[in-house]
């Protein structure tokens, strides 16, 4: 598990090593919010909380627009684990299947490695494409491909705890703390509350 990492605004930036968090905190670039009162770090001389959640003391400029590289973490996260064919999602998958990036526009045809171009597919239905298009294998796409909002991505693919996620739903709202939820299978309350 790792630390939340806020900027001085609040807005979450990523979530750091715990020994990262703790070497911001003692060198006051940054301050402790939420820490796990059952655990701490302990030298000869000083004992310090372990950080949960920690807030930047100076301003870290992030860039507002950037798009997100197809990577299969993300692609998988964004079409939510499930082959966009058949329907199946990872857990059912038997043996040697698996999810796999499928090209609607094969590559060899022109296509390219992008959101609107790459969907979850689980290896049966992508190697029944192979390559050709969905319709001339008779598969049709359950959801039409696009680019994902970076920030439901970004917190999608990341394990938080109940306190992490509190802050995710300060600065971005619940709604979405509800998709990360939603996207995550096992959610973050969830795994608090050791349902």
């Amino acid at each position: 598990m790792g630390c939340l990492a806020l900027n001085a605004s609040y807005e979450p930036l990523t979530v750091v090593p715990v020994r990262r968090a703790v070497r911001l905190v003692l060198d006051r670039k940054a301050e402790l919010l939420e820490a796990d009162d059952a655990r701490a770090f302990r030298s000869e001389r000083t004992e310090v909380p372990f950080p949960l959640v920690i807030r930047l003391v100076r301003f870290v400029q992030v860039p507002r627009r950037f798009r997100r590289q197809v990577t299969n973490t993300f692609l998988f996260a964004r079409d939510n684990y499930s082959c966009q064919y058949c329907g199946r999602h990872r857990s059912e998958l038997r043996g040697r299947q698996f999810l796999t990036r499928d090209h609607i526009l094969p590559l060899s045809r022109g296509g390219g490695n992008t959101w609107r171009n790459v969907v979850a597919s689980c290896s049966p239905c992508n190697n029944r494409k192979g390559n050709r298009l969905p319709e001339e294998v008779g598969l049709k796409l359950l959801s039409k491909p696009k680019e994902p909002n970076h920030v439901h991505l970004v917190w999608a693919v990341r394990r938080l705890t109940p306190i992490q996620a509190k802050y995710i739903g300060m600065f971005y709202g619940e709604e979405t703390v509800s998709v990360l939820e939603a996207k995550g299978g096992s959610t973050a309350r969830e795994r608090g509350s050791g349902k």
